[in-house]
């Protein structure tokens, strides 16, 4: 009977809520684009403007819309406090060792930004070490990026303000405690890599229009010495001829080689290498094209240990003498293998190999010669962590996967064992649910997996609200991973899906570029079918599915519900690239030329413009419930992206289904977000698909 009524009133306010939805009048001006003879309309263009009073009306008017709909939700508080008691669980990372001390970050359960602690040694008492939260007053000011010199003594770190990726640096010494005078700004996507008193890092020249959407361009890499003035700071490698070229620095473990990668794009670099060790020393040129991948891993005396897809679609690990850079002289240590070579580490004079098998991560050891060693065993199909140093013998590996918190475990590299060192425990009974892996067949034949996890007993009936989520894009893997969010729809009978489609990194280079520029379809269809066995197999049906994604994961469901509205009760894209026009022409934007093309190449602007979420949105179209998700700091998918989306969605479709979004304020792509903001936007976003799925929360 309270199930019931509970959907009584799920029904009721749904009804309330179509009769009283307006939105705004959102302003159209006469902008036209000429695509080698296609006219393209822009009537929406002037909300690109982020710093325009009027930008921040508009703003403030559809934000109270989507405020007056969700407060209808007669659970949504229920949702909020749930997911905040559910979210209220010591959560930790992964030790590591920087000198003599081990590190650690730990959140007490509501923190907002999590605190670095440390240890004398791995088994000792965990003292506080820098605590970010005491950076801002609301927690909207993170800890970006951190870097330890080599003897441990100073500890360099970068802070980012409401979710951009601008970053500033400052430097503590260790034994003191004492911030120095040091202060570095205009960095974006950098480290720190470290040689004797100071270290390398890149940054971009301070921008003139929007720090917020201006394009980056003339990267340029520095030498900073610690307590100097970054005015005075050494500049050590620029191409003023190229200046859509990012460039980055790393120094080896031993700080003898500098190596500088460049690159135009989110896939695809090339490299150089200079000794350090001799001050007579140029530059040597190992890769000068763009034409595949290349990570340095460390090096082995007077050679580098490079992973490589070159030759290699599952990458392999090479040996590269800079005396002798010449591709035929490279040598193989691990050689490609029918599975991924992810991630490779020297760890107690071993190499430690991350693989990925059906989207799952293997641990195998090796010797510095590519000798085959052991097997780490792994609790079950999950995703892995690894730390440790070059002369460690300890290592130290987290575990996590979809319901399975997390445990962090301790490694003794000689011997081999492990054991348990922390285990993360949540008041959840995970063992009354089920993780499956399933293989279905996309529009063109190819065999797809699918991880999908639910409530012990459920009944392949098709009335089972189901959540699908996936990204699809720039080589990135989605492998089993643990969502506190999530477990309000599972305990609720609601059913998660997570195909692994093309365009990621999960069977390599190849799986990438089946899903790269005019392969872009490839992506949607993977996603398409996969809703389609969902709902073939009895786990659902359109009413009861729900479809979401973020960043190219926007884009991927903002195309796919152009496509096939049909198939989705639920839409919710977040921070989507839903521009494919003119994405390139925003702060870094133009790196996903190398993924999606650009409009500016005349067979590319065909592709792109078929597909693009804002030019295909159409007013016959029933679309399902939209619930577009941004923020006004994010400077990587600029909120243009989606302000035009919406405004275009709310004037031309004309059904019943809300189409809402929701602004977060000094917030940004999501890194760094803190746990009250992301506590507000999950109780928001599963309050909206709980509601528009019919769902009535027990709680």
């Amino acid at each position: 009977m309270k199930k019931i009524i509970g959907v009584i009133l799920v029904l009721t306010a749904l009804i309330g809520c179509s009769q009283k939805l307006k939105y705004p009048e959102t302003k159209k001006v006469e902008v036209t684009d000429d695509y080698f003879g296609t006219k393209v309309d822009d009537p929406y263009r002037w909300l690109e403007d982020d710093n325009s009073p009027e930008t921040a009306q508009w703003v403030k008017e559809e934000n109270k819309v989507t405020d007056e709909y969700l407060s209808q939700i007669p659970f949504r508080d229920k949702l909020k406090q749930r997911f905040e008691k559910l979210y209220n669980y010591p959560k930790f990372s992964t030790p590591f060792r920087a000198g003599k001390r081990y590190y650690f970050f730990k959140n007490d359960g509501l923190q907002n930004q999590s605190v670095m602690y440390v240890k004398e040694n791995p088994d000792s008492e965990a003292q506080l070490f820098f605590d970010p939260n005491k950076l801002s007053d609301d927690g909207t000011i993170s800890l970006a990026v951190l870097s330890f010199s080599k003897d441990g003594k100073t500890f360099a770190y970068g802070t980012a303000s409401a979710g951009s990726d601008w970053n500033e640096y400052f430097v503590i010494d260790v034994e003191t405690g004492n911030k120095l005078d040091d202060h570095l700004k205009w960095i974006k996507f950098s480290g720190m890599a470290w040689k004797d008193d100071g270290f390398f890092y890149s940054r971009y020249p301070e921008p003139t229009g929007s720090e917020l959407s201006t394009k980056n361009q003339y990267s340029k890499v520095y030498y900073h010495k610690i307590g100097d003035n970054q005015s005075g700071d050494a500049l050590i490698f620029e191409d003023a001829a190229k200046p859509d070229r990012g460039f980055s620095a790393n120094t080896t473990d031993d700080e003898r080689f500098l190596i500088i990668s460049f690159s135009e794009g989110t896939n695809n670099n090339g490299f150089l290498v200079k000794d350090l060790s001799n001050p007579a020393s140029k530059f040597i040129s190992i890769v000068d094209d763009l034409n595949n991948n290349y990570n340095v891993v460390d090096n082995l005396g007077d050679k580098l240990l490079v992973l490589t897809d070159y030759n290699a679609p599952n990458y392999r690990l090479v040996l590269i003498d800079p005396k002798s850079p010449a591709k035929e002289n490279w040598k193989d240590v691990i050689p490609e293998s029918k599975n991924v070579l992810q991630k490779v580490q020297i760890i107690g004079g071993k190499l430690f190999t991350t693989y990925m098998q059906d989207a799952s991560h293997h641990i195998y050891v090796y010797d510095l010669n590519g000798k085959i060693e052991s097997e780490i065993k792994l609790p079950a199909l999950g995703s892995v962590g690894l730390s440790g140093k070059r002369d460690d013998n300890t290592a130290f590996y987290s575990f996590t996967s979809f319901t399975y918190p997390g445990a962090i475990y301790k490694l003794d590299v000689n011997s081999g064992s492990s054991e348990l060192y922390l285990k993360i425990d949540m008041d959840f009974d995970f063992d009354n649910y089920v993780t499956k892996q399933v293989f279905y067949e996309s529009k063109d034949g190819t065999k797809i997996p699918m991880f999908i996890v639910y409530k012990k007993g459920l009944k392949l009936d098709g009335n089972n609200p189901t959540f699908l989520y996936s990204y699809g894009g720039f080589n990135i893997s989605l492998n089993p991973s643990f969502s506190a969010a999530r477990l309000m729809f599972l305990e609720n009978g609601g059913v998660y899906a997570m195909p692994n489609i093309r365009g990621g990194g999960e069977y390599g280079e190849q799986w990438h570029k089946a899903g790269m520029l005019d392969k872009k379809q490839n992506v949607f269809d993977d996603f398409i079918s996969a809703a389609e066995y969902l709902i073939k197999e009895g786990y659902t049906k359109p009413s009861k599915l729900a479809c979401a994604g973020g960043s190219n994961g926007g884009l991927l469901i903002g195309a796919v519900i152009n496509q096939r509205p049909d198939l989705f009760k639920v839409a919710v894209p977040q921070v989507g690239v839903m521009d494919m026009l003119r994405f390139h022409k925003f702060t870094i934007g133009y790196y996903w030329v190398v993924e999606y093309g650009s409009s500016d190449d005349a067979e590319q602007f065909k592709y792109l413009y078929k597909y693009s979420p804002l030019h295909n949105i159409k007013s016959e179209l029933n679309y399902p419930a939209t619930l577009v998700i941004t923020a006004d700091h994010d400077d990587r998918v600029v909120p243009a992206h989606s302000f035009k989306y919406i405004a275009t969605l709310q004037e031309k479709y004309k059904g019943e289904n809300p189409v809402l979004i929701r602004i977060e304020t000094k917030a940004g792509h999501g890194a760094g977000k803190p746990t009250s903001k992301i506590i507000e936007e999950a109780a928001d976003m599963w309050s909206f698909v709980f509601y528009n799925l019919g769902m009535s929360p027990e709680y």
